[in-house]
């Protein structure tokens, strides 16, 4: 099946992503640092600060949603109802950083995130709900009416309830 190299392969992208996204705030912030900059007044230091914390926040998420993609794939099990909305979070962050990325960094870093965007949503729906969890315990299929099966158990039993010969 294609369910466990899936989300095997989406915990090895997102965990790559998360170690650049730290090291990329961290080149921000040493350049911050470096020349001084600040935004609308804002203290120098505080920008290098935010800009770390922004990172290695962004970091442990990414690595959070690693974390919970490796364990689906590794224990070949759909993931719990927080874990799913933590990587439709994702997916939907992955997302929108992918139509603003497309105007300020170009195509190549839009198509990265958009194959990101697609491994996450690969692995949430190879572990959907299988389609016999659906059905009713009682074997019912949903329509009104006897159990699939009944109508021909009932076609063989004779007319006046007496036992076949």
């Amino acid at each position: 099946m294609v369910r466990r190299p899936a989300a095997v392969a989406t915990a090895l992208v997102l965990l790559i992503e998360a170690v650049g996204i730290v090291a990329i705030n961290g080149i921000l912030a040493t350049f911050a640092d470096g020349q001084n900059m600040s935004l609308a007044g804002l203290d120098p230091d505080a920008m290098v600060a935010g800009t770390w914390a922004m990172g290695i926040a962004f970091g442990l998420y990414l690595a959070g949603c690693a974390a919970v993609t490796l364990l689906a794939g590794v224990r070949d099990r759909a993931p719990g109802r927080a874990a799913r909305i933590l990587l439709i979070s994702c997916a939907i962050t992955h997302g929108v950083l992918a139509a603003v990325t497309v105007g300020l960094v170009g195509w190549d870093a839009f198509a990265f995130l958009m194959a990101v965007l697609g491994l996450i949503v690969l692995t949430l729906v190879a572990y959907g709900e299988e389609r016999g969890a659906m059905a009713p315990p009682d074997g019912r299929d949903g329509r009104d009416g006897p159990p699939e099966g009944a109508e021909a158990d009932a076609a063989d039993a004779p007319a006046n309830g007496a036992a076949p010969a």
